[in-house]
């Protein structure tokens, strides 16, 4: 249900993405007699509003993106000090143990 829900919406909105692209024209007549054509373009309401959320949208991706990549490069140091200090501790206890069997 939750899917065709969203499927209606999308379909929703990119029919109104479609709808923005062809100006329309109109005529107003002023109070002294004379004539004004008007033609406006440019996205609507609905169209702004769909831009401005998959904007809002991928900013979000990208963020979520920057954080686990410099998660995981923290995570890479930290394994890697670890690793460095457990092996000069074992080396260290390795090396008194020859010391005191000699």
């Amino acid at each position: 249900m939750k899917k065709a829900l969203l499927l209606l919406a999308s379909f929703a909105f990119t029919t109104a993405a479609f709808a923005q692209t062809t100006p329309t024209t109109e005529v107003k007549v002023r109070d002294n007699g004379t004539k004004k054509v008007v033609t406006t373009t440019g996205k609507t309401n609905v169209g702004q509003a769909l831009e401005n959320t998959t904007d809002a949208a991928g900013n979000l991706v990208k963020k979520g993106a920057n954080a686990v990549e410099h998660g995981a490069k923290k995570a890479a140091r930290k394994t890697k000090s670890a690793s460095l200090k457990a092996s000069r501790k074992a080396k260290k206890s390795s090396a008194k143990l020859e010391d005191k069997t000699e």
